[in-house]
């Protein structure tokens, strides 16, 4: 996945023809702090909502020209982590994308990084999640995989998080089923420290609902 195949279709950018006003307002309705300002197709900067209010307190004539002053974009062959990194380091709303000759592409809302991310990690299809705490040195992920394979499952992602100042980490991995109690098991027999399961079929959720659909029959 690349910053092209993210742009919104809902956001537009400011313009030089914008009033002040008219782009604090759009801020408004689009709920966000920045907006792109484009002018001749080519990005000029990225206005933000505080700068707006704070020129419009002080001189209601000025341009946007006077208010665009960070420069931050995500060029459109980039890669997701790229987009997600810098709305992390610059705490955006929107990230504006521009093609190899900084022509203004679109841009990308943290909605949009959002609807990703549940895509990139399987988060829309069901499956038991399982955290492994590990040694740096013991992560393998082709073990791993051939653990829960061997057990006629798939891993469907899988994200390591790692520790300041510690030789372990944590391995997150989502199947593709929810009884996983047989590949818990797994890696238990092979030292695993199994942190925490979730979204795990248990024992008697079947046999609880087969008693509930029973009661119900009975009482009608």
């Amino acid at each position: 996945m690349v910053a092209q195949d993210m742009i919104s279709d809902t956001i537009y950018p400011a313009k030089a023809s914008d009033s002040l006003q008219s782009v604090l307002n759009r801020m408004n309705e689009y709920k966000v702090k920045q907006l792109p300002f484009v002018r001749y197709n080519q990005l000029v900067g990225l206005v933000q909502e505080a700068e707006i209010r704070s020129a419009l307190n002080e001189d209601e004539t000025r341009k946007l020209k006077d208010v665009a002053h960070d420069l931050v974009f995500v060029f459109g062959s980039q890669h997701f982590y790229d987009v997600v990194r810098l709305f992390f380091i610059h705490q955006l709303d929107v990230l504006a994308v521009v093609d190899e000759k900084h022509n203004y592409c679109g841009c990308i809302t943290v909605h949009d990084v959002i609807q990703t991310m549940a895509r990139i990690t399987t988060s829309d299809e069901p499956g038991a999640i399982i955290i492994l705490e590990v040694n740096n040195r013991d992560n393998s992920l082709s073990h791993i995989a051939q653990i829960v394979e061997s057990d006629n499952a798939q891993i469907l992602s899988s994200y390591v998080r790692r520790f300041h100042d510690s030789t372990r980490m944590e391995v997150t991995i989502k199947l593709n089923r929810t009884d996983v109690a047989s590949i818990v098991a797994a890696f238990l027999r092979y030292d695993y420290h199994v942190k925490a399961t979730f979204n795990e079929l248990k024992v008697n959720d079947s046999s609880s609902d087969r008693y509930e659909q029973l009661m119900n029959y009975l009482n009608m």
